[in-house]
């Protein structure tokens, strides 16, 4: 009798099941990684725009010698493209006001001094946005 060998060229069941697992436990390595840094990038541009925010009231008021009544304002007289999100997605910051707060000697008028989130949720350092 003679044998006749078959060389075809696809992988065998075993091959495929091995390279999956490979896979899936490469990304399960993976994944929570990539969505720490994701969470991390997200934070800091949040940390970024609240920080942007209070300096440029604080410009604003040194500048016009009256603090800002709204976040619109800082827009319309050109401090800011837009006002920017808050880390919830939406524009849900919160204003600090008052009519007391003298940011400079110069100044006439109260008003918005400072800006946090209004956000309930809690960052990866374990503090709430809004004391941020």
């Amino acid at each position: 009798m003679r044998r006749t060998e078959r060389s075809e060229g696809g992988f065998t069941l075993l091959e495929m099941m091995v390279t999956i697992s490979v896979m899936l436990i490469l990304l399960s390595i993976a994944m929570p990684l990539y969505s720490a840094s994701i969470r991390r990038a997200r934070e800091d541009n949040f940390r970024q725009n609240v920080e942007t925010l209070n300096r440029v009231i604080f410009q604003y008021t040194l500048d016009k010698k009256k603090a800002p009544t709204s976040l619109e304002d800082l827009r319309s007289a050109g401090y800011i493209e837009s006002v920017p999100n808050d880390i919830t997605g939406t524009q849900s910051w919160e204003t600090e006001e008052d009519d007391k707060t003298i940011l400079s000697l110069s100044q006439t008028e109260g008003g918005i001094y400072a800006v946090h989130s209004a956000s309930s949720q809690t960052g990866s350092n374990g503090k709430p946005y809004s004391e941020w």
